[in-house]
């Protein structure tokens, strides 16, 4: 993740004593909420720690005092999103259900599909370790993909369709004529991708 070059830093002022006396689980995460609006509209370079503060409610000091500054909160975010998502990547679901599961996260909070093309477009993301394809060749090995199909290309097509509603609203309502948030099209997009998923089982 790059930062700004050559800025004169200015001093770190502590939390005043009313904002110490605040419940500081309750700051971190009005912070880290705040956060989330403005990476996922602005990435991380668009973003201003005082526009995330006031989205907060809180000094922006306490960005610093908690995270250690813009780059701290932004990758919390990051930290954050692996311990939710442990809660439901199991491996021992049928990949149908785990691919549904992604776009049910994606359609609840489509922030973090966002963010995720803010990284990809602006190249704020560095040294990303390669996605381990080990649960997706034991699941081809156990029948679930079939045998003439690549992996790596399985898991990006997922990707796409998980991400799409989110990242191409218009296509949305171009080809389907209707809102990408409505009940109707989550409703028709998830029967619609767990056809795809099981057609691409051995």
């Amino acid at each position: 993740m790059t930062t700004m070059q050559g800025t004169p830093k200015r001093p770190r002022r502590a939390p005043t004593p009313e904002e110490r006396k605040q419940c500081p689980e309750r700051s971190r995460r009005l912070l880290l909420e705040a956060a989330m609006d403005e990476f996922s509209e602005k990435g991380f370079a668009g973003a201003r720690v005082q526009d995330i503060a006031d989205r907060a409610g809180l000094n922006k000091q306490l960005i610093t005092y908690y995270f250690g500054g813009k780059e701290g909160l932004y990758r919390e975010l990051g930290r954050e999103w692996l311990r939710h998502e442990a809660t439901f990547n199991d491996p021992a679901v049928p990949f149908e259900e785990l691919v549904v599961r992604y776009l049910r996260e994606a359609f609840d909070d489509p922030r973090g599909i966002r963010l995720a093309i803010w990284q990809a477009l602006t190249g704020e993301v560095a040294d990303e370790p390669r996605e381990d394809l080990s649960d997706m060749r034991r699941r081809q090995a156990a029948g679930e993909l079939a045998d003439d199909l690549d992996p790596a290309a399985v898991l990006l097509m997922c990707y796409a369709m998980v991400s799409t509603p989110a990242t191409m609203p218009h296509a949305v309502r171009q080809i389907f004529g209707i809102e990408p948030d409505s009940p109707e099209f989550r409703e028709r997009w998830e029967e619609q991708l767990r056809r795809i998923v099981r057609h691409l089982a051995a």
